[in-house]
């Protein structure tokens, strides 16, 4: 799948052939990538493909999930001139990309590592580039939600509104779906995160609930349905999760991680 999606970012850039191939003979060559902003480092799954299929050298100073700082350098490439010069936005715009989801990830994760507290990513991610994106927000420390429609049921305001009998179609759904597959449902108000625990689901994501009104789920949670995992989900940001943290839920989904993570800066420079 990482090489399908490399060698379609390659046609991408390249069409039918780097011009400056045309009129300078290659020769060997080297280069450095660095950093020109501070960060946590994600993409190296991805360069060691990209590596491999253009047949070029990296000398890692940095792995994912590692911070760097400005000016540091992350690593060294070795190859022939051609090839450096006709990947290098490739793999800039990969390791961009991958490293700025991460470094806001990894702001997220350590607002709340002190709770014991899932930082969780969400299915707000750009068109076809979902595994890229999660990827990113796990080398930051996240853990992926669902991946698509296909590996859990998730009953949101807008599935519950077709379901006239959320009990009925509770036991319909354990009949029909795999056997592994878990059964999330969403609630905006007190009142309904608790009717989702007795009917059934395993995992209830509370939306748009205040910290006070979460604390409150959390507590009848532990009193009546132990088992069932509580996700807070809704516009939380970096300076309101460590209150939602502190409210003792199991999870905490933001899809910010991804679409609010603003491109830090990152540059080659040819030996």
């Amino acid at each position: 799948m990482i090489e399908q999606f490399i060698r379609e970012v390659l046609a991408e850039d390249v069409g039918r052939g780097d011009l400056y191939a045309r009129v300078s003979d290659a020769a060997p060559a080297s280069a450095k990538i660095i950093a020109k902003s501070d960060g946590v480092l994600a993409g190296e799954a991805y360069l060691r493909v990209l590596s491999d299929i253009e047949k070029f050298t990296i000398t890692w100073h940095k792995q994912d999930g590692e911070r760097f700082a400005k000016g540091e350098v992350l690593m060294e490439l070795s190859g022939d001139s051609h090839t450096l010069l006709r990947i290098e936005r490739t793999l800039l715009n990969m390791l961009l990309h991958a490293s700025s989801i991460a470094t806001l990830t990894r702001k997220y994760v350590d607002l709340i590592a002190p709770y014991g507290t899932k930082l969780l990513d969400t299915r707000k991610t750009r068109p076809l580039l979902r595994n890229f994106e999660k990827y990113a927000t796990r080398i930051g420390g996240a853990t992926n939600h669902r991946m698509g429609l296909d590996d859990a049921l998730m009953l949101k305001d807008t599935h519950l509104k077709t379901i006239p009998n959320l009990e009925l179609f509770m036991e319909e759904a354990r009949a029909k779906i795999p056997f592994t597959a878990k059964i999330e449902i969403e609630a905006e108000t007190i009142e309904m995160a608790k009717h989702a625990m007795e009917v059934g689901a395993d995992i209830v994501m509370c939306d748009n609930m205040s910290a006070e009104a979460l604390r409150e789920v959390v507590e009848y949670k532990w009193e009546h349905h132990s088992s069932v995992l509580l996700e807070a989900s809704g516009n939380i940001t970096l300076d309101t999760i460590e209150e939602y943290a502190k409210t003792g839920v199991d999870a905490i989904s933001t899809g910010s991680l991804i679409h609010q993570a603003n491109w830090i800066d990152m540059s080659m420079k040819m030996d």
